[in-house]
């Protein structure tokens, strides 16, 4: 699976991720859901943001890498 590939899967997975959770909010929207959602959720929504990034970081060296090699 190339780099890209990863990225769309991490991308899509997230995205189902945080429907899901709108969809438990829904149902379940008390203190202990909040404390979840600050917990785990923010951050788990922060960590793909940092690796999206860190993935679009990475694409631009190798495509440079490969660039120098030819």
């Amino acid at each position: 699976m190339s780099l890209m590939e990863s990225k769309g899967t991490l991308s899509k997975a997230a995205k189902e991720l945080f429907a899901r959770w709108n969809d438990v909010k829904g149902v379940w929207s008390d203190a202990q859901s909040r404390e979840f959602e600050k917990t785990y959720i923010s951050q788990v929504e922060q960590d793909v943001r940092s690796a999206l990034g860190a993935m679009d970081r990475i694409s631009q060296v190798l495509q440079k890498v490969e660039n120098d090699c030819e």
